[in-house]
């Protein structure tokens, strides 16, 4: 049966329809908002996937071109791969909705939001948040939820709920903050240097929203969910833990654990591990899932040494960070290049400069066509962690690394103006135990001033870690957490900024909610780390961004000309552009304004395509004095070329001071010669005089 709810939210009229569509879906929600058109569906599989230890959850976010009105571009004029865009988003909706699901559920889950319209005041990537949290909720699989989300951007200071598309891409900040009925489950923020008491600000007014959007959701659940499926655990049997607690006392497993070393520690994991295998040989069915009890033993050794002794596997004190290396200029021949090391996680990063255009373009969501001037790619090879496993290009989380580092230094790069460059990073993972992306942004900033980027200020990140006891008030925040204790703890807080304030926030956690102590002081606990890391490691390897780009940079050298004259620069068919080109070697952009861009590496190449187009720019006047090569003789003179596309003539009368009877006496083709301006003939041609050239 079709029905229909609404509320009011940010100005405009959320409108979600039960029952219209997607009938044979476990849930779905046709949602609304302004002329935004988002369909949310939620499916599950009848029976769990056998072989498994996790929750097989898929979150799709479908960019359909037809919705802002473009046929996509390409030879198939179809929908590819999903963008960069919907990759982030799925990854927003994933990761706040993931641990409401129950931990034994082993079912494929389906969550896809189509988007089927874009309203430039109602950002689709909001509706399909609030739509996949719906289309569960009204489902029968099984999910502790409501939860719902908001964002909120920032213009001159003053917040905006749900900003427009504008809005979000030009503001000063850009924040996403989940929540179920008591507490915070997932930020995720860009921000320009937001001090971190304004940041607490917005994620609150954010949570007082979603606690509206819940109440409507649970309207909604009320009249039209279903009931809850049940579904076959895969928990782990107690009597297993109890076996295996008699073989490996906790004492033992806690030796085990507690190591500063991440391969010795999988070694005497492994030790156990073959120790149990022989002691259960016998017992099939505990085989099967020996691996996953034997992993939330050692959860539950880290957790307990944690939360009651205060005790971290490496042996570090709770805000401790593990030993920091910085150093710049490793790589030769790139425009520059940073390695930042934090205990086992290394990452190298290399910056390339380029001209504006070689910006990336973006074929997506918007009215306009987009573009990106900085790009940072993060790429993490399997021999960062000791595996071996063929390389497959980036998959998400190389994705939305790349994209938190990305986001982190967007508002410390110098304008187009200032910089007239395009910028991309490549981080490249060396090493890897936990929270290689923070590294990504301290090796990604050393590297842009070791490349000669004027940044405005140093960004550094880290990343701050929980383990929770049965009350809220009992918890234990980690500084600089390692894989191990991301692993098996409840929260991945990650925070970079200047010494000023925030640039970017990616919060996961793997409980119900965080209270507003554990958020305050997680990022309170970021910013004594970063100050830190850039006082003692960055700042020691490259104080400032160097004053000149390197010398493999491409050097850029712009100027104005009259729009009107960029037809004569590019010439017919693009001629004149072209031989300036083949003659220096340099490459040239202009734009629709008249800015032109010379880019290369030869400065003297770079100084002749600049007077180049200076000349075929120049209006032409008496007593101006060009030199010139001879293209063409005739009997009454001779055609000089003085720059590409541009020529003017010589008569007999004006080649020397003495009469001559012909022009070759004194001219062949080829030669160079210094010439003066007398203005245009009566035919309009340029006319000019070597005789009285000074």
């Amino acid at each position: 049966m079709y029905k229909s709810y609404t509320m009011e939210l940010a100005g405009r009229t959320l409108r979600v329809d039960i029952g219209r569509v997607a009938a044979q879906a476990n849930g779905a929600a046709f949602m609304h908002y302004g002329d935004t058109v988002v369909l949310s569906t939620a499916t599950a599989s009848d029976k769990p996937r056998e072989g498994i230890d996790f929750f097989p959850l898929s979150v799709e976010f479908e960019e359909k071109l037809y919705s802002v009105g473009k046929i996509p571009g390409g030879f198939n004029k179809r929908e590819g791969k999903a963008s960069e865009n919907a990759v982030l988003t799925a990854r927003v909706i994933d990761r706040p909705m993931r641990p409401l699901f129950p931990k034994d559920y082993r079912n494929d889950v389906t969550l896809n939001n189509m988007v089927m319209s874009v309203d430039p005041a109602c950002r689709p990537e909001i509706v399909a948040m609030l739509g996949a949290a719906i289309a569960t909720a009204i489902s029968d699989i099984p999910f502790d939820g409501p939860c719902a989300m908001t964002q909120i951007g920032q213009i001159d200071g003053e917040f905006i709920v749900n900003p427009s598309q504008e809005q979000w891409k030009n503001g000063e900040l850009t924040l996403t903050v989940a929540s179920t009925k008591e507490k915070v489950i997932m930020i995720e923020a860009g921000a320009n240097e937001i001090p971190e008491e304004k940041m607490l600000e917005a994620i609150y007014m954010a949570h007082d929203i979603n606690q509206k959007l819940i109440a409507f959701i649970e309207d909604i659940v009320a009249e039209v969910g279903k009931a809850k499926h049940t579904y076959e655990s895969c928990a782990i049997p107690e009597e297993l833990f109890s076996a295996i607690k008699e073989m490996v006392p906790p004492e033992e497993m806690e030796k085990a654990v507690f190591t500063d070393d991440k391969q010795t520690r999988e070694e005497n994991i492994r030790e156990v591990t073959e120790k149990l295998n022989e002691a259960f040989a016998e017992k099939e069915e505990w085989l099967e899932v020996l691996g996953e009890a034997i992993y939330q033993y050692q959860k539950k050794t880290v957790r307990k040494m944690i939360l009651k002794d205060h005790k971290r596997p490496d042996g570090r004190e709770l805000n401790q960070i593990r030993p920091l290396a910085a150093e710049v200029d490793l790589i030769p021949r790139v425009h520059g290049s940073a390695m930042f090391t934090r205990g086992q996680t290394q990452i190298c990063n290399v910056c390339t400069l380029a001209p504006l255009s070689e910006q990336q373009r973006i074929d997506g969501l918007d009215e306009n066509e987009v573009s990106k001037r900085y790009m940072h790619h993060y790429n993490f090879p399997s021999y960062s962690v000791g595996e071996t496993k063929p390389s497959r290009g980036p998959g998400r989380r190389e994705i939305g690394h790349g994209a938190l580092a990305e986001r982190a230094l967007i508002p410390v790069l110098p304008s187009e103006e200032e910089f007239p460059y395009a910028i991309r990073t490549v981080s490249e993972t060396f090493e890897s135990n936990g929270s290689t992306s923070m590294a990504s942004t301290c090796a990604s900033c050393m590297s842009l001033m070791a490349a000669g980027v004027p940044i405005k200020r140093m960004v550094a990140g880290i990343s701050c870690g929980l383990v929770t006891g049965e009350k809220d008030e009992d918890f234990v925040l980690l500084t600089d957490i390692q894989g191990l204790e991301d692993f098996f703890g409840d929260m991945d807080f990650k925070v970079t900024g200047t010494d000023k304030g925030i640039t970017a926030i990616q919060m996961d956690i793997k409980i119900h909610g965080l209270t507003r102590a554990i958020v305050e002081g997680a990022i309170a606990r970021c910013r004594e780390a970063r100050m830190f890391i850039m006082d003692t490691c960055m700042k020691p390897a490259i104080a400032e961004p160097r004053k000149e780009v390197g010398k493999y940079a491409p050097k850029i050298i712009q100027m104005l000309i009259d729009p009107q004259k960029i037809g004569d620069v590019v010439g017919q068919r693009g001629k004149t552009i072209n031989s300036i080109i083949e003659q220096t070697g340099v490459k040239i952009d202009i734009t629709d304004d008249g800015a032109v861009s010379i880019c290369g590496t030869d400065q003297e190449m770079m100084d002749k395509a600049k007077e180049m187009v200076r000349i075929i720019t120049t209006e032409f006047e008496e007593g101006q004095v060009f030199v010139g090569k001879v293209v063409s003789i005739k009997e009454f003179g001779a055609f000089l070329e003085f720059a590409p596309g541009k020529e003017g003539m010589v008569h007999i009368s004006k080649i020397a001071k003495e009469r001559i009877n012909r022009v070759e006496d004194v001219l062949t083709l080829g030669d160079t010669v210094k010439v003066v301006c007398l203005g245009k003939d009566k035919m309009g041609r340029i006319s000019f005089s070597m005789k009285d050239c000074k």
